[in-house]
């Protein structure tokens, strides 16, 4: 490619816009151009390196036995519907209808589609096991894109389902999944931590993320520097310091007047936060039959610790939460400030299991300025649920060898889910066992978006003068820089291409600084400049875009060296994967 052909041009100065790093270079650097919120044209610059991106997804589930296929991106509502997603999922969906009236959905994952494809084309278990992939356009309405292409609401994504008899058969694609992933994001120079998560809308068995650890990044991980444990903090799990024993004591009605917080009220008890019993209020919607409605949600946990809104809603069956006003607090008996479980009705109670274990706390009488003493779960209140909803933070101890952990962010760069037969079993996804009995398939999503991993590679690669794209995913291998010697730099371009190599030829009437500028943000693995300079000392200078250090290189020796570094520049990003270290 020569420059003076290329669509699309670098700019000087960053977008007043751009909130990230990778935002502004690849805008800078003519990657990527926005058109609405969340939403981007890819430049030519930007198509190869999501192409080449892409490659590497094609290669590595093929290696794992996957057969590549292509779904719609508009689906029938009907399919939504029959899995309870269309009622379940909120203003994120893309629906509309067609000229007839008729409900569709931009799709925002094809869970649905695959199974009920695979409920046409699955007989029997000599079918199984498959897995198939694609690459496909996303919508999902977000309210808050940001980051450039890290959070957007159009976007491409691998995504792959694997399709077996039986819960073991998932269990395996599912780890092969997990390897391969490992080796996508080796091959495109990202360093990834995987962490257990909630499965959220997807549902299912089990769920990994994939994440870059970054300070930009929207997900709050716990990791263990002591162990393997890590998780996001929408799942994360702790050892909670146990409560002393005691036998029950009777309950004490108690005066604090103005007191409504839960360090106050420790401060004026003289008594440490974990002998208090805090209530946190929620509306949560649920569903109804087909229909949402909304359902208080009195939640108790220990002073000491936080409620984790993903447990809780998980906990309640709740789509969303929100926080419940003062009216709808008093509507069920409690007094906000100094409530309690005991005696409110129309609420679904929900508390922390270390609430049951944590005898004689402090809780609200349920009227102004009066709080009770001695407190026991099971004899003066009962739950209607008792689970974990505590939020892990910064200094826990870990649940599996009770070292603190530590929290950092991250940007999430893929996912595995065991979905078991949570789509299967409402599509009539089935096949014949061996003794002729109809079963239900056992699937497996997983997914990556081809966005953000671009985006998190840049990153990841750059420095003060621009990008610095790993050479298995540059737009191009080489740029060629062309200062004055039109024949000389023509008959090297000539070369390079003739060898099979990607050149990007900046064959403009421009000054060497602005040629070698637009070459560095541009990020191109290896620059090679033809200069009356260069030829006087013997031929081609050669750089490399990661190091500082430049040489000349005869012209006949050219192709060669520059082979020998792309082999080099390859080699690093193969071989076995190393552990991960956060």
């Amino acid at each position: 490619m020569r420059f003076s052909e290329c669509f699309g041009n670098t700019l000087r100065e960053d977008p007043s816009d751009a909130d990230t790093v990778s935002a502004r270079l690849l805008l800078r650097s003519g990657c990527i151009r926005p058109l609405a919120a969340g939403i981007f044209s890819f430049l030519p610059l930007g198509f190869r390196v999501k192409t080449r991106i892409e490659k590497i997804l094609r290669e590595e589930m093929e290696s794992i036995g996957g057969q590549e296929l292509l779904m719609p991106v508009v689906h029938p509502a009907e399919l939504w519907k029959r899995t309870g997603r269309w009622q379940r999922i909120g203003a994120e969906m893309g629906r509309f209808q067609d000229r007839a009236g008729r409900d569709l959905v931009l799709a925002m994952t094809h869970e649905e589609v695959v199974a009920a494809l695979a409920a046409s084309e699955i007989r029997s278990y000599r079918d199984l096991p498959r897995l198939i992939f694609h690459l496909q356009t996303k919508w999902r309405d977000d309210p808050r894109p940001r980051a450039g292409l890290i959070r957007v609401r159009e976007f491409t994504m691998l995504d792959s389902y694997s399709l077996d008899a039986t819960p073991e058969g998932m269990e395996t694609q599912y780890r092969a999944h997990a390897e391969a992933y490992r080796r996508i994001f080796r091959r495109c120079g990202l360093p990834i931590t995987a962490v257990d998560s909630d499965a959220g809308m997807m549902g299912g068995k089990a769920a990994q993320e994939y994440m870059y650890l970054t300070p930009i990044g929207e997900d709050t991980l716990l990791i263990c520097p002591a162990c393997d444990y890590r998780a996001n903090r929408q799942a994360a799990r702790f050892r909670k310091p146990a409560a002393a024993l005691e036998d029950p004591k009777p309950v004490e009605r108690v005066a604090t007047p103005g007191v409504t917080s839960i360090e106050n009220l420790a401060s004026f008890l003289h008594l440490p936060p974990a002998r208090m019993a805090k209530a946190v209020f929620h509306m949560a919607t649920v569903m109804e039959g087909d229909e949402r409605r909304e359902r208080f949600v009195f939640s108790v946990i220990r002073g000491d610790m936080d409620v984790n809104e993903t447990k809780l809603a998980n906990a309640a069956g709740a789509l969303e939460l929100r926080p419940a006003r003062d009216e709808e607090i008093r509507a069920t008996g409690a007094v906000p400030g100094y409530a309690s479980p005991i005696g409110v009705r129309g609420a679904l109670v929900i508390t922390d299991d270390s609430i049951a274990t944590s005898p004689n706390l402090v809780a609200g009488a349920n009227q102004e300025g009066f709080h009770l003493r001695n407190v026991n779960s099971g004899r003066d209140f009962a739950a209607d649920l008792v689970a974990d909803i505590a939020a892990a933070g910064e200094g826990d101890a870990c649940p599996l060898c009770a070292a603190p952990m530590t929290i950092r962010r991250g940007v999430e760069a893929g996912n595995i889910f065991q979905l078991g037969t949570r789509y299967s079993e409402p599509m009539g996804c089935r096949y014949l066992d061996r003794e002729g009995q109809a079963q239900p398939v056992w699937m497996g999503s997983y997914g990556i978006g081809v966005g953000r991993l671009m985006a998190c590679i840049a990153e990841e690669h750059h420095d003060a003068n621009g990008l610095v794209w790993p050479i298995t995913v540059a737009p191009y291998d080489v740029a060629l820089v062309g200062l004055g010697c039109g024949a000389e730099s023509d008959e090297t371009y000539d070369a390079l291409q003739s060898a099979g190599i990607d050149v990007f030829y900046d064959d403009r009437n421009e000054r060497a600084g602005v040629m070698f500028t637009d070459a560095d943000l541009m990020g191109f693995p290896i620059r090679l400049t033809v200069s009356a300079r260069s030829l006087q000392q013997g031929g081609v200078e050669y750089k490399r875009r990661d190091l500082s250090e430049k040489r000349i290189v005869p012209r006949e020796r050219l192709v060669e060296e520059v082979r020998k570094e792309m082999d080099t520049l390859r080699a690093a990003l193969s071989g076995p994967v190393p552990d991960e270290k956060p």
